[in-house]
């Protein structure tokens, strides 16, 4: 993401792609504070905390906490949070309502889809989507989703499909399952495609006004 941002061009890079953050880049650019993200950067934090250097370890998981962490960094930088804060209100609707049946598929093997304890999952509500698999729990190994067979697929029988373009062939996997054609989402054309960044993680701010304006897309033609 900060690849393809040109305000971030002439910046230093201390990581690249899955490589872990350089401790020797970071401590050579004094930093007043190093944030990370929960679970990829625990190992480097605790090193830079053990140098003395004030780190701070965030997670977005929902609308509040990306507020909460918007209020945490600006009164940090003693800056206003105000005007970024009403951006992200302008992203949601003002009174949305509710639509049909919901699902959100984010991977083919093993097919998952978000509840309510995700980003996912909270953006959906925000647009009162109502997302069919939001109250369930599972076994998935990654927290706020959960593992779906195509007979569970089939049984919730969505009236609206999100799919979730991660860059591989999942996709194009799911589309070819024997399952597919059987959906109503899929008789009824209600099928949309988003982009992982802004609805599974969310990327930044860019992203994530993509991904609202898409939610709000798929509102106004459902309803």
């Amino acid at each position: 993401l900060l690849a393809q941002n040109s305000a971030f061009s002439e910046l230093p890079k201390v990581s690249q792609g899955r490589t872990p953050p350089s401790l020797e880049k970071i401590v050579s650019l004094e930093p007043d504070l190093v944030v990370g993200a929960v679970g990829f950067h625990d190992q480097i934090l605790e090193k830079l905390s053990e140098l003395g250097i004030a780190t701070m370890a965030v997670e977005v998981s929902d609308w509040q906490s990306l507020e909460e962490l918007t209020r945490t960094l600006a009164n940090k930088m003693g800056v206003d949070p105000e005007p970024l804060l009403a951006e992200y209100t302008a992203f949601l609707p003002d009174s949305p309502s509710t639509t049909e049946s919901a699902l959100v598929l984010v991977s083919n093997q093993p097919i998952m889809s978000p509840n309510r304890e995700s980003w996912a999952g909270d953006l959906l509500e925000q647009f009162a989507i109502n997302n069919v698999v939001a109250e369930l729990q599972g076994d998935s190994p990654q927290q706020g989703y959960i593992t779906l067979s195509p007979e569970k697929i089939l049984e919730a029988n969505p009236e609206i499909l999100i799919l979730v373009d991660v860059g591989d062939e999942s996709l194009d996997q799911l589309k070819a399952a024997p399952f597919w054609g059987d959906l109503n989402a899929v008789k009824k054309n209600r099928v949309y495609t988003f982009d992982y960044y802004g609805l599974v993680n969310p990327g930044g701010i860019d992203a994530i006004q993509v991904a609202t304006e898409k939610l709000k897309n798929v509102s106004t033609l459902i309803n």
